[in-house]
């Protein structure tokens, strides 16, 4: 395919000009060609400019998320060249995130868990509450960790403080090359994929990472199709101070709009995730403090006592999607690039550290190229039984809560209170959530 901007084959362009190839309407199978030419202010001639303006690794990751972080600095350790693209880490991000054991044996095995625990708050009891309105509710179902001998499930932990953590073992990493600027387009030939940076250099390697979102354009110029829609929900998040000790326990009211999620933080505070309808959670973030505080204690049945509301609260629309493959064309995906769906029993990041693990694994097997097709197909395989099931559990509970339609809130209301009354199914339904295959999983081992 030839450069429509110069003439030149497509990976011979000449030096201050960069091709960047979006695939465009993956669903269709369509593919149209978009070619960018960008010009820096200055540019040196010949061999010294490529060197320049190109860079050489053996994966480009794109997305400083933490779970980009994450994977950059994993691959680097694993002795890959690692190109990190994407702006500077986001450090004002006021949400928590509850990461699981297994994602904090993860942190470990990178250095990082001992400067968290200072700002996190230990998850020993997870409690779901049916605070819907409706003739048939179930039980208050409480999950203990000490019931499976754990002493916790997982840390809470700011994402300012994750970020800044990622972030610093990055820049300290000799193996990841940071480049802090977007990708603005994509080129994909049979051995070697080239990201075109915004700041007009480029990156030529073995395999992309896609770290780069919900909208994800790595994913798209791999042609990978997307089933995607709107839940037609929104989450309010904020943190509170309560006068009440809330005991490391975190509690998930389900409404007839979404659950509504207390997660402890360090002292007597806790993190709201209040998922309402989409004008309801534009209602609520216009109230002052003081009258949001009411309402959020009202809504809690004041089981934390008196609640200040802190500033800083944040409204995000809600949605679902799942890619066809989780990886194809020397794109691998990972985070909210290959899962997205509502903020249930913290499976969000938790899925995404898996995706790392599973990415790092398969890389090290195929180190000679871990983007070639076997290796993409191997991380395909890895991953789909582990997505598919998290996806489809946490959707459908989801739908649940939305209906009023009463043989779906008998079923759920079976369900949970089976949970409740039998200490082994219970045990059971913990484990797997901790550790794929660890809970159900293990019944149809020999």
């Amino acid at each position: 395919m030839a450069c429509q901007a110069c003439g030149h084959p497509a990976g011979r362009v000449k030096p201050g000009e960069i091709v960047a190839q979006l695939a465009h309407d993956a669903a269709m199978g369509q593919f149209d060609t978009l070619i960018k030419v960008v010009r820096p202010p200055y540019m040196p001639d010949g061999h010294h400019a490529e060197q320049i303006m190109k860079i050489e690794a053996d994966i480009v990751v794109a997305g400083t998320g933490p779970v980009g972080l994450m994977a950059a600095l994993s691959l680097g350790r694993a002795g890959f060249r690692v190109v990190l693209a994407g702006p500077p880490a986001n450090l004002a991000d006021r949400r928590t995130t509850a990461l699981m054991k297994p994602s904090l044996d993860f942190l470990d095995e990178l250095g990082l868990l001992d400067a968290l625990r200072g700002d996190a708050a230990p998850l020993k009891v997870m409690r779901i509450a049916d605070a819907t309105q409706r003739l048939l509710r179930s039980p208050v179902v409480t999950f203990r960790a000490s019931e499976i001998g754990e002493d916790y499930f997982g840390l809470n932990i700011p994402n300012r403080r994750l970020l800044a953590a990622l972030d610093e073992a990055v820049s300290a990493s000799k193996a990841v090359e940071r480049a802090e600027t977007t990708v603005s387009g994509w080129n994909i030939d049979d051995d070697i994929i080239e990201a075109g940076l915004a700041d007009g250099r480029t990156v030529a390697a073995k395999l992309a990472v896609a770290a780069d979102g919900r909208m994800s354009p790595a994913r798209e110029a791999a042609g990978i199709a997307v089933s995607a829609g709107s839940t037609g929900q929104s989450a309010l998040v904020l943190d509170f101070a309560h006068a009440r000790p809330h005991n490391d326990t975190s509690t998930e009211f389900h409404t007839e709009d979404g659950p509504f999620t207390l997660v402890p933080l360090h002292g007597q505070r806790s993190s709201l995730v209040w998922v309402s309808r989409p004008r309801r959670a534009e209602e609520l973030v216009r109230l002052s403090d003081e009258e949001l505080s009411l309402v959020v204690e009202e809504r809690m049945q004041s089981m934390l006592g008196r609640v200040t509301v802190e500033p800083g609260r944040q409204v995000f629309p809600l949605s679902s999607a799942l890619p066809r493959r989780f990886a194809a064309n020397r794109v691998a995906l990972v985070g909210e690039a290959a899962h997205i769906f509502p903020p249930i029993g913290a499976q969000g990041l938790n899925l995404g550290v898996r995706d790392v693990e599973s990415l790092l694994e398969t890389a090290m097997r195929h180190s000679g190229d871990p983007g070639s097709p076997t290796a993409l197909s191997a991380n395909d395989r890895n991953r789909r039984p582990d997505i598919l099931a998290r996806s489809s559990a946490v959707n459908m509970l989801n739908r649940s809560l939305l209906s009023d339609m009463l043989p779906v809130q008998l079923m759920r209301t079976a369900g949970l209170s089976l949970l409740g009354a039998a200490p082994p199914l219970r045990a059971l339904f913990m484990r797997e959530g901790l550790r794929t295959g660890s809970g159900f999983g293990s019944v149809f081992r020999v």
